[in-house]
């Protein structure tokens, strides 16, 4: 494993994972984004969480809220257990920050509410990063960067193309990469020096931290609902600090292929969701989770191995270009396309094609299930079929996107 521990030291990180994701309703009416499956085996958050340990970051708080449990839970059965003396890995919940059970009203508010363990760290920098995307980063190198330009803050950007430009926020930017305006979904967005393409605020900043608790400081005496991309960036630039923006195209991983170099999803959307677990399962994945020296860790819990049963004709244990995780059981049937999450069971006769299923599913017999999404602890009925008949499926309560995926919750 890479870490890079001397440019990260006098490094605190501050992660926002208290997201809804109400885009991704239903599998997060019961979890917030950050909590989300993904890949089988992993959380949404385990990916900026494990950039933040292969970085050598051991200093961070995880700032929960919305359904926190969950995310708590996983926290502390994998991620606390994981740091030493002096190291943590540590969920904080609104409700026993400050006087008074308010929820957060902006992301620099999350931040300005837990000050007081930014100030008590004794940290030169604050990381701020979101938890509910899915990419590799070596924030070393953003760091080195960050420090080289000697920045009050440093903003991670993803090159897009202008006609992408309205779903993020735009940096305007000189030669040199120093940030001159911040544009929310700019119908005219500006472009990069030289280049046909502008620089999206990935929402993952570094801060020198005393600039950072002067600003938030100076911005909730303003603003209660106060955001880093609406009221501190803009007022940063007001006053004339240093800003710069970080290319991420610029930054790679030990070990990563070209094919993987830039590569970063919101998966905010079902379909976005579904669509980047399914590049898993292809011969190149664009995100390869089989670089070692590049970890993705989680929760691995204590799950036997997954195992195929029965090699009789018409009656043939069969895994097929899948994803399948430890407990699994597949049971005379056949899994074609599809990731199958920890401790699933699929019986005799049935058959599952391009679809996701959670944690726990249990597959009776004689059952078919087509592109779906099979929330945890869900069984479906011997015989049932899922993603064939989509009127049928919507009479029993299933959510159906436009582009066909149906979603099964309890």
């Amino acid at each position: 494993m890479y870490v890079n521990g001397n440019i990260t030291r006098n490094t605190i990180a501050m992660v926002l994972a208290g997201g809804k994701g109400e885009r991704l309703s239903p599998i997060t009416i019961g979890r917030p984004k950050p909590a989300v499956p993904f890949g089988g085996k992993y959380k949404i958050i385990d990916f900026v969480l494990s950039n933040l340990f292969n970085s050598g970051v051991r200093r961070a708080y995880i700032l929960t809220q919305y359904h926190a449990y969950s995310l708590s839970k996983h926290i502390k059965e994998s991620w606390g257990r994981w740091v030493g003396l002096g190291e943590f890995y540590d969920t904080i919940s609104p409700e026993t920050t400050h006087i008074g059970e308010q929820w957060y009203t902006g992301t620099a508010d999350a931040i300005y509410h837990n000050l007081r363990f930014i100030e008590s760290s004794g940290a030169d920098f604050v990381l701020i990063f979101g938890g509910d995307h899915i990419y590799k980063m070596d924030i070393a190198q953003m760091m080195s960067y960050h420090r080289m330009h000697k920045a009050d803050i440093t903003i991670a950007a993803l090159e897009v193309p202008p006609a992408e430009a309205g779903r993020f926020g735009i940096l305007s930017v000189g030669e040199d990469l120093t940030v001159t305006s911040f544009q929310e979904k700019p119908e005219q967005p500006p472009l990069i020096p030289g280049r046909n393409t502008c620089l999206a605020s990935m929402g993952n900043y570094i801060f020198s931290a005393g600039k950072l608790i002067d600003i938030l400081k100076k911005g909730k005496r303003k603003y209660d609902d106060l955001d880093f991309g609406r009221h501190v960036i803009p007022m940063m630039l007001d006053q004339e600090d240093k800003l710069f923006a970080y290319n991420f195209i610029d930054n790679s991983v030990p070990g990563m292929s070209s094919n993987e170099r830039g590569y970063w999803k919101d998966v905010g959307t079902i379909d976005s969701y579904y669509e980047a677990n399914m590049d898993l399962i292809s011969v190149s994945p664009q995100l390869n989770l089989y670089n070692y020296n590049w970890p993705i860790l989680t929760n691995q819990g204590n799950l036997p191995p997954a195992k195929t049963v029965f090699d009789d004709e018409g009656r043939r244990g069969h895994n097929l270009d899948s994803l399948v995780c430890g407990g699994c059981i597949t049971s005379g049937a056949t899994v074609r396309r599809s990731i199958l999450g920890p401790s699933c069971r699929v019986h005799s006769y049935a058959l599952i094609e391009d679809s996701i299923l959670f944690e726990n599913v249990d597959v009776g017999r004689n059952a078919r299930v087509r592109k779906a999404i099979i929330d945890e602890n869900v069984h479906i009925p011997p015989g049932m079929e899922i993603g064939f008949d989509l009127g049928e499926d919507r009479m029993r309560g299933c959510t159906i996107t436009e582009s066909g995926i149906v979603v099964v919750t309890k």
